[in-house]
């Protein structure tokens, strides 16, 4: 039986870098945009409109707030968790699970390229 690779090859590092790379892009732009809807949101312009209509919408418009602050802590984590995946790429560690310590499948970490657990240490978590 051939015994298992202990790490991936730096081809396959630097495969994943330029993925969680493009992903750390897209998710500050995604971040900045949850950001900026928050700050756009403190008026709506319903000075005029009737006492009923106005108190459904501040209702509305804490609720969203609420979502935006939701969004942006979730978004947030996910950036944190794409650059640590950059540091363990850089550690030579990237792709190896922290429970079984055998290495994640490809097609996991191209789908979840943060992912420290393999699918089989998933599994033994249920």
């Amino acid at each position: 039986m051939a015994e298992e690779r202990q790490r991936y090859s730096d081809s396959d590092l630097n495969e994943f870098k330029e993925l969680i790379q493009a992903k750390i892009l897209k998710a500050e732009r995604d971040l900045m945009l949850v950001r900026e809807s928050f700050i756009n949101d403190q008026n709506n312009g319903t000075d005029d409109t009737s006492p009923t209509f106005k108190a459904f919408e501040e209702g509305a418009e804490t609720l969203s707030k609420e979502q935006n602050a939701i969004l942006a802590g979730r978004q947030e984590k996910f950036l944190r968790e794409l650059k640590n995946a950059l540091i363990r790429i850089e550690n030579k560690t990237y792709g190896i699970c922290r429970v079984t310590g055998k290495l994640i499948g490809k097609d996991r970490l191209r789908a979840v390229p943060h992912a420290t657990l393999s699918i089989e240490a998933k599994n033994m978590q249920r």
